[in-house]
């Protein structure tokens, strides 16, 4: 797939190997994709076909054994780890099903986090600006233990935006909240498509909540096989049945 200026993000001809000669796994096999600016992308497939492991590569967690990605025109292969380490912290948010907020820590502290990592001291009122883009400017001096689950993945998502990132991306987010709950992050998410122009690229294996994006990319054995362009639940169930179901 060919990319463009407008791209958040861009692999081409990715793979990713565990393991050496012989008995090396190959969890992506010459992948191509293109996340445009702006945009919210889906990205589904079969248990062990690779999402994560894509996920991590485009995110800088992760190098591929062979081929490019390119975040907000920078380069990620050839970084040194330094260098990557403070892309990640300066352009990239992370938001994953386990919150992993440190309980210690208020909520605007937990959001302050990524700000004081990188040597910056937070301003009070850049910290409730993402308290309440997440609905939750009255929670600022709640410890995680005082917050639902639903709230906690809130403050996981301002903690991944205080640093406006060039792209978000989401690991299963909704995967350890119950459906109500589920429904408000993922409207967060589109909202800030819609609203600030921010790209997500979000891994779930839920048709409902690859619903909210723009497009689904799937995935199996490491290959991309399609995508879905303003997909439905319904598409996506069907799309994914004719993956899973083996050919005569």
């Amino acid at each position: 797939m060919n990319g463009s200026d407008d791209d958040a993000v861009r692999l081409r001809s990715v793979s990713r190997r565990y393991g050496a000669g012989d008995g090396a796994v190959p969890a992506l096999d010459d992948v191509s994709l293109a996340f445009p600016r702006g945009t919210f992308t889906a990205v589904m497939g079969p248990s062990g076909s690779g999402k994560s492991t894509l996920l991590q590569c485009a995110a800088g967690l992760d190098r591929p054994t062979s081929g490019s990605v390119v975040v907000g025109g920078t380069e990620l292969t050839g970084l040194s780890e330094r260098r990557l380490t403070l892309l990640r912290r300066e352009r990239v948010g992370f938001v994953f099903q386990a919150f992993n907020l440190l309980p210690s820590l208020t909520a605007a502290q937990n959001v302050a986090l990524p700000l004081r990592l990188s040597g910056r001291r937070p301003a009070r009122g850049r910290v409730r600006e993402a308290l309440r883009q997440v609905g939750l400017a009255d929670r600022a001096r709640h410890r995680p233990t005082e917050l639902s689950g639903g709230q906690q993945q809130r403050v996981a998502l301002a903690r991944a935006l205080i640093t406006r990132p060039e792209v978000l991306f989401a690991d299963e987010p909704t995967g350890a909240l119950d459906s109500r709950t589920g429904r408000e992050v993922l409207a967060l998410l589109r909202d800030m498509v819609d609203d600030t122009g921010q790209t997500v690229v979000m891994v779930t294996h839920d048709p409902v909540a690859a619903s909210c994006a723009d497009r689904v990319v799937f995935l199996v054995d490491g290959h991309v096989h399609g995508d879905l362009a303003t997909p439905t639940a319904t598409t996506i169930a069907t799309h994914l049945t004719d993956l899973e179901t083996p050919r005569p």
